[in-house]
């Protein structure tokens, strides 16, 4: 991940306000670059992945879920949070693909990492295109994912379902978009 730290501005402490099962909160306090004292709040993540399981006719494994923060009901991708110690991401992710979708993916390629909020918090989530896919049983984990639904999209909808409304996870819509560009090839000259 390429980060361009600032020299000219300068994280003088950091105290814990807050943790949680999830995150933490901490109070920074920093000096800007002409030396006056500030401080922000900030949500520590342990990190996250989600996953674009497209089938070989261009059809994608959704899943819907209720988000407290929200409340509602979200259409997204097959997604979690980075939370066994020392697991490698695309174990995460392979991981979170057969307990959220039931699927397995022969092939997994990092489509690009992000930092969801930066503003406020220091969450990356790791953004994976998983092919080859075949079934396996679901495995839900969690009050929310017992109640969830699978369903597929197809790539050619997915400007529609975003201008609608029914497309609202920004790492979803990013990793949809990311995919449908490297699915799609150029055709070859003769």
């Amino acid at each position: 991940m390429a980060t361009s730290p600032s020299p000219s501005f300068r994280r003088v402490s950091e105290t814990e306000v807050f943790r949680g099962w999830l995150f933490s909160v901490g109070r920074i306090e920093l000096l800007s670059p002409d030396g006056r004292p500030f401080e922000r709040f900030i949500v520590h993540h342990p990190g996250a992945v989600t996953v674009i399981p497209v089938d070989e006719d261009g059809r994608v494994t959704l899943v819907r879920q209720y988000r407290a923060s929200v409340d509602r009901m979200v259409l997204e991708t097959p997604a979690g949070t980075c939370d066994v110690d020392g697991e490698p991401v695309e174990t995460t992710a392979r991981r979170e693909l057969a307990e959220e979708a039931g699927l397995e993916a022969a092939h997994m390629e990092v489509l690009m990492g992000t930092f969801n909020t930066p503003g406020i918090s220091d969450q990356h989530t790791t953004i994976f295109l998983a092919t080859g896919l075949s079934p396996c049983p679901v495995r839900p984990v969690g009050v929310e994912e017992g109640f969830m639904t699978i369903e597929t999209i197809s790539l050619d909808d997915v400007d529609t379902l975003v201008a609608d409304g029914t497309l609202v996870d920004e790492t979803t819509v990013l990793g949809l978009l990311l995919a449908r560009r490297r699915l799609r090839r150029p055709l070859a000259m003769p």
